[in-house]
């Protein structure tokens, strides 16, 4: 019998874990031992330094823009003295909605997008012709209803002179009873021809306050539709512009459809945003100053007519000094209506620009928002303005923390 080869154990490292013939084998959880050193070295990667290069030139370019911002907020506040503030805005005007009371055709337009109006003109006509046919029954009406109250009033003159030929007829017969010549059965039916009589002139009279009730009612439902006629012609409310054309001739609108949008310019104001330290000395009926960008040479005179009681959050489109400025009051600044009236047609709203206003009533304006009421008013297409203004205006907040533009 031969005997087994042996196999060649293989070379290498494995060649010690390799098991003989007839060896007993260790449990599967015993320890191995494991090489203290690796048979391949592992070397340490650099660190890189790109991150932290990218981080401090971006550090550098936030320094640079925040110390030139610094630096234009420093110069901005060069223009103004202590105890008048600014904000940046936008000129606006209160918008009415010319709109139908009933619904119905509009069969009229007499105005278009960008026409001046004054108070009660005319704009545009709805169809009447129902509510007049209606109203012409009611005419008819009115006219049956007298003719029924002045046959209710004769009815009453009539009975009344029954009631007069009945007491005289009581006053013979009782007489003719007297004497013997009358019987007073003949007595009694005189007397209760009398109280027939009256009757009858009571009745009559009360026909009569109803035909006068009648006629009243026909004459309130023909005022009625007088009025329903004329609300179907649309006029402008006050003086403005028209903004926009919103229904044309022939649509069909509901109860309180639009027709135009007009902008009441006799409430033009600009509309600021100050932080708490800054509306704080502002007070409604402040004297105040408008600069709108287009047209910087001229100052529009004006007043604060609101101040907010509650804070906001600052308006994306506002810019503060400080970013701590998270809250900010509204205030209104309203331009003099006797300004608007006398340049009723160079009124824009939108357009963009800044108001000053005068915490201090002790503080002198500068003279560039003095101005000077002398002067020629702005060109035609120009806002409403009186007064140009000596310089060009500051186009910057206060000191005291008003948003910047």
């Amino acid at each position: 019998m031969t005997e087994p080869t042996e196999a060649k154990a293989p070379s290498g490292p494995s060649a010690e874990a390799a098991p003989k013939e007839g060896e007993i084998l260790p449990p599967a959880n015993a320890l191995i031992a494991v090489p203290q050193t690796l048979p391949v070295p592992v070397k340490e990667l650099p660190r890189k330094k790109s991150r932290w290069k990218l981080a401090a030139f971006l550090l550098v370019i936030l320094g640079a823009a925040g110390g030139g911002g610094a630096y234009w907020w420093h110069l901005q506040h060069l223009g103004l003295p202590v105890g008048i503030v600014s904000g940046n805005g936008r000129i606006e005007a209160q918008e009415i909605d010319i709109d139908t009371k009933f619904a119905g055709r509009v069969i009229e337009r007499l105005v278009d997008e960008g026409d001046m109006v004054t108070a009660g003109q005319v704009v545009a006509r709805m169809d009447t012709r129902d509510l007049e046919a209606t109203l012409k029954a009611l005419e008819a009406q009115i006219k049956q209803a007298q003719r029924t109250l002045d046959e209710a009033r004769a009815n009453v003159v009539q009975q009344t002179t029954q009631v007069t030929l009945a007491q005289q007829e009581i006053d013979r017969t009782g007489a003719l009873v007297k004497k013997g010549f009358a019987t007073y059965e003949l007595l009694d039916q005189r007397r209760q021809a009398f109280d027939g009589a009256n009757a009858a002139l009571a009745a009559s009279k009360e026909r009569v306050g109803e035909a006068e009730h009648a006629l009243d009612a026909a004459t309130h439902n023909a005022e009625l539709y007088k009025v329903n006629i004329a609300d179907n012609t649309l006029v402008a409310p006050t003086v403005g512009r028209i903004q926009y054309r919103i229904a044309n001739v022939g649509e069909v609108l509901p109860a309180g459809g639009k027709v135009f949008t007009m902008l009441d310019i006799s409430d033009v104001y600009m509309d600021i945003y100050l932080p708490t330290a800054a509306a704080g000395r502002v007070e409604v009926g402040s004297d105040a100053k408008i600069i709108l960008d287009a047209w910087p040479k001229y100052v529009i005179p004006a007043h604060v007519s609101f101040v907010a009681t509650q804070a906001q959050f600052t308006p994306k489109a506002v810019e503060t000094e400080d970013e701590r400025d998270k809250l900010m009051f509204r205030v209104k600044v309203r331009v003099d209506p006797d300004i608007l009236l006398a340049h009723a047609a160079d009124v824009r709203t939108g357009l963009p620009g800044r108001a000053y206003v005068r915490s201090d009533p002790k503080v002198e304006w500068p003279p560039n928002l003095q101005g000077s009421a002398n002067q020629a008013p702005p060109a035609q297409g120009a806002p409403a303005q009186a007064q140009p203004a000596q310089a060009s205006s500051p186009q910057a907040s206060s000191p005291q923390g008003s948003p910047g533009r």
